[in-house]
Parts: C-alpha cells; structure tokens; sequence
C-alpha cells in the first residue's frame, strides 16, 4: 500500500512550468492570458512565490469538495513555502470564486483558468490511496512471461480531478499506473514495442523546464520569469525549435494516459517538444561577456543580488552603499570594455579546403549573423576580396560542415530569363530568395533554393504580381494590400497603413480606402511639431507622451519632462550634437602577410 499527496497551488513559476506541459502555452501566453482573468476578477494576483491559501478559500474550496464529489474527498491542507527568498505578500493563484468551474470567454482563457481551479481544488483533497503492484502475465503457448510493474489505485482522492506532470514524462524507469487486475484474468496483448535506448546528453531546457531551473537556483523574481525568457527570444539570442525525433505514437500514447482531452492532444505533443537552443549570437556574446565580466555573468551573481535587495527592503542594508560597493568597479570594467576592437573577439572556424580552388573555408559572425568565407586575406591578390555567403536559418557555425558550406557558393545561380528580365536564386540576410529584375520574392520556408528550377520561379514570380497588383488608385497612385507581421495594411505612395478589424478586409470598398488614406495623413500631418527642411531635422511626436528629433538616420528620444513643441532649431541642433556618438581613434590595420605559392 502506499500514497499520494496532491501537489500546492499554483505559484507564477509553477503557473507557467504547468501551463507549458499540459496546455503547451510559453511563458509570455500564460502570463498575458492569466492578467486578462486577474484584471476580470476571476483569480488573484499571478505574481506570486507564496503556497499560502487564506481561511476563507480553504473554507470555500472544502465546501466545494464536498458538494461536489463528497465529504470523504476533502482534507484541509496549509502550505508553507519552503524558499528562503520567497516573498510572500500574496496568496497563491486560485479562483475567487471556487463554485465557478470555468469561464466564458476566449478558449485559452477557459483552459487556464480551469488548470487553476482544479490545482487549487485537488490541494484541499483527501490524498489518493494506491497498491504498488508487480503482474506477472504468462503468455498462451509459450513458456515465457511478461511482467508489469506499477501502482493501482484504491481510492482516487485528489486524483479526481488533477495530476501534476513532469518535464520528462516519457521517462520510461518512472513507475506507471496499472489497471485492476485479478488472479487468473485473461488480458489480450493490444500491441508490442521494441525499444533501443541510448545514454543521451542532458536535454535542451523547454521555456517550462528553464523557468523551474531559474526558481532553484534563485535567480529571477515570480515578475521576472517570463520576460527574461521573451527577450533572449526577441534578441536572436535563443530559438525554440523541434528538433526530436522520439516516436510521436509513444508521445501522444503517454499523453493520452494522463487524461488530456484529444482536441489539444495535437498542440500539446507539438508544444512539448519545442526547445530552446542558443543561436551562433548567443556564443559568441557569452564568451565575450564570461571573459570580460566573469563576476557579473556568475550564476550565484544574480541570486547574491537579489539577497541583497531582500536585506535592503528590511532595513538591514543601505541602498546607495551596496550599490555603490557594485558600481564602482562596474563602471570601469564596462569604460574599458569600449576600447575592445571587434577583430579582437575571434568568431571564426575553420571547416576545411575547397578541392576546387584550394582556398580555405571558414564560417564567422558578422552584423547580420553567421556567414561563410571562401578564401582568406593571405591566400588571395591585393586587389580581390573573398567570397561570401550567409549560413541559412537552422544551420550553425558549431555544426556546420564544409560540404554545407561549398553549397551555399553554389548561390546565386542564374535560372533563365522571364518577360525579358533575368531571373535568379540566392540567398541573402532574410533567407533564400528569387530575383527577378530589380524584385526580390522569398521562397517558402520548406523550399530548397539549389533545386529551384526557373518553372517554379515563374510560379512565385505569377503569385508575388497577383499579391502586388493595385486592388484600387487614389490621387492617380496605385493602392495595394498585404499582412504583414502587424496585421492587415495598405500601401499607398510608400505610406502603410494599418487596417482595423472595424474594416472588411477582403471587401474594402472605395469610401473605406479613401477614409484610411485620409485619415494616416491627417496622423502624419499632426504628429509633425517642427519641420525644419533645409536642415533636414523633424521633431514628432512618440508614443506615450514622449517626442524624437529625426536627421537622416539618427533618431533621439526625448524625455517626457521636455515640452518638444517650443524648442528652436538652435536648441534641437545642440541635442543633436550632444547626442552624437564619439568618434573612436581607427585602429592601426595590421600588415598582411603573403604567402608565395610553389
């Protein structure tokens, strides 16, 4: 015989570890989606590290059990955070109202808010009673028997209604649950599996398993999870791919077995196996930052900080000398950082020689990303420069191999001529790409561009014409559509204008293209607080309040305390100057040594 205890409420981390696993939302879904029930009343605050429940919900959620599925379900429970650092001014994440099984409303909210309702619910149940079983089943006709090995239940308890998942639930060695079974019941064999298996290297983090590694090693706040993670996402530093290649019938056989319901089966055995992988960005700024800012970049760095902070807020600590015993030294690592030439930070690898011309193949990090180089400074004439090539999207400069590598010099490769223009294929810094004439048309994601005929370059060249073609003229200038990453838009005299959803998208008529052309240029005329032409400088105004004075390509935000629409040219020319960056010393070119070919 033996137990299991239900897990506690749900604290942000836990929120979002759990909302990753059984309902495949990342962090900054599950966070927006848990705000809009909060600001709606119907949770409280999901902010929080605390286990704690008030006597009030303990005494709501018991009565709930009770009526719901009896009194012998309902055990009273209090949770004490076990987290030195916890800073417990809320309560755990629960219904307001326990009575209110679900919600109305979006359906991602309705999942949420009942993955809370029933964590909450199952912490205030009776423990669930099982069997550790061992069943040796004999097989008809042969002397050989299997055997199964797991836990059977006697009583359900909490079980009823929730059971927490693991990162790993396809860790085969974790005991399952078992059927009843008697002595002497005949069982008919479903189907048979061989499995392989293999010591494999640690698993990438999923966004669920790096927010539990975050909480226990103390680093990061219940209001920091989910932004730290969105931003290394935001900035190229991380990307969160599928890149296992585990049987999906096994996946979706075990998921099905912890009771998820067949309409997000197919969301969540995808969700789940998404990763996070650092990008060839990410490595090289790391190395940079471990070698130049080893205390910063220490992982007990964080944490120690926050401890700090803690002794601040109770008085134990004066803030301006803990922040001044860290910023000095601070200031004049990140002073001297500046002086760091970027030939100084090798980025580079070399893949091999290239039979052809017998020049070396190397793979770099440069402004746009990773690229490949043929052909190095020292092994080619004075007046030629190397070939380039950009790695495509899923490759890395950590694996990348030479014959990869030879393949993108294959690129750009001329396919033929099309209504007397030349068409080719290539690659640039957004992916592969057909070039027809002066236009640029993206292949699809799934597409290779080394097999591209010129047949399907007319293809996408017919359907990138159609997409462009005017949909109506106004002022004698043609208007087009598209959707772009913001939505729906127009595009007129090389203005976009962003479409509402008051609008009929696929039916606009002419009145609604005239209002909307109409309507972004009364913005744009607004906007506009100074214009000094022949200068060339614009101050507009921002969003929230704020304004920016515009040159060229130099853009400057000014705080909101600074009334933008009294300031005169003089004075905007003086926050121009103010603002322009300092011109560094150049750096002295190292002399290139030839080699002299035998």
């Amino acid at each position: 015989p033996g137990v299991k205890k239900p897990a506690p409420p749900f604290t942000t981390s836990t929120l979002q570890q759990e909302a990753g696993r059984k309902l495949g939302f990342s962090v900054a879904q599950t966070m927006s989606l848990a705000q809009r029930l909060y600001e709606s009343g119907k949770i409280t605050y999901m902010r929080t590290d605390s286990l704690n429940l008030s006597e009030d919900a303990i005494s709501a959620a018991s009565g709930e059990i009770s009526s719901q599925y009896g009194s012998q379900y309902v055990e009273q429970r209090r949770f004490k955070t076990k987290s030195d650092s916890a800073q417990e001014a809320h309560e755990a994440i629960r219904p307001t109202n326990f009575a209110r099984h679900t919600v109305d409303g979006e359906r991602n909210e309705q999942r949420l808010y009942e993955l809370i309702w029933k964590r909450a619910i199952a912490s205030q149940m009776a423990n669930a009673k099982t069997e550790k079983t061992t069943a040796t089943i004999n097989i008809s006709n042969v002397a050989q028997q299997l055997k199964a090995v797991g836990e059977v239940i006697t009583f359900d308890g909490f079980l009823k209604v929730y059971l927490e998942s693991r990162d790993d639930e396809d860790d085969e060695d974790a005991k399952g649950m078992l059927p009843p079974l008697s002595v002497g019941q005949e069982l008919e064999l479903a189907f048979m599996q061989a499995r392989q298996r293999y010591t494999r290297p640690p698993a990438r983090y999923s966004e669920a398993a790096l927010v539990k590694q975050l909480e226990e090693m103390g680093i990061g706040r219940p209001s920091t999870y989910a932004p730290t993670i969105s931003t290394v996402q935001k900035r190229g530093y991380v990307i969160k791919e599928n890149r296992d290649g585990k049987d999906r019938k096994y996946r979706e056989l075990t998921l099905t077995s912890k009771g998820i319901d067949n309409e997000t089966l197919t969301e969540v055995t995808g969700a789940e196996k998404m990763k996070l992988f650092p990008t060839d960005t990410a490595m090289v700024v790391n190395d940079f930052l471990v070698k130049n800012f080893p205390k910063v970049t220490n992982f007990t760095f964080t944490a120690s900080i926050e401890e700090e902070l803690d002794d601040i807020a109770r008085g134990k600590t004066q803030w301006n000398l803990m922040i001044g015993n860290f910023y000095k030294g601070f200031h004049e690592r990140i002073e001297s950082s500046e002086n760091i030439e970027r030939s100084e930070i090798d980025t580079s690898r070399v893949l091999g020689i290239d039979p052809t011309t017998g020049l070396t193949v190397s793979v770099r990090l440069g402004k746009f990303g990773p690229f490949a180089q043929l052909g190095s400074q020292e092994e080619i004439p004075e007046d030629e420069k190397p070939k380039y090539a950009s790695l495509r999207k899923g490759q890395l400069m950590e694996t990348v191999n030479l014959n990869d590598a030879l393949d993108l010099f294959k690129l750009p490769k001329a396919l033929g001529v099309y209504e007397e223009l030349d068409v080719s294929v290539a690659i640039g810094r957004f992916g592969p790409y057909i070039k027809f004439g002066e236009a640029f048309i993206s292949l699809p994601k799934d597409e290779e561009p080394l097999t591209v005929e010129l047949e399907r370059a007319i293809e996408l060249i017919k359907e990138k014409q159609a997409a462009d073609a005017p949909i109506a003229y106004y002022e004698e200038l043609p208007v087009q559509k598209g959707v772009g990453r913001f939505g729906p838009f127009l595009k007129w005299n090389s203005i976009f204008i962003n479409v509402n959803k008051k609008y009929d998208f696929d039916n606009l008529s002419q009145e609604d293209i005239v209002q909307l052309i109409e309507d972004k240029k009364q913005k744009e005329i607004d906007k506009v607080l100074h214009n000094w032409e022949e200068e060339g400088i614009r101050v507009e105004k921002a969003r929230w309040g704020r304004s920016n004075i515009l040159k060229g390509k130099v853009k400057i935000e000014l705080p909101k305390t600074v009334d933008a629409s009294v300031l005169t040219l003089d004075e905007v020319k003086a926050i121009i100057e103010q603002n322009a960056p300092k011109k560094k010393a150049p750096a002295k070119k190292k002399a290139a040594v030839k080699k002299t070919k035998k």
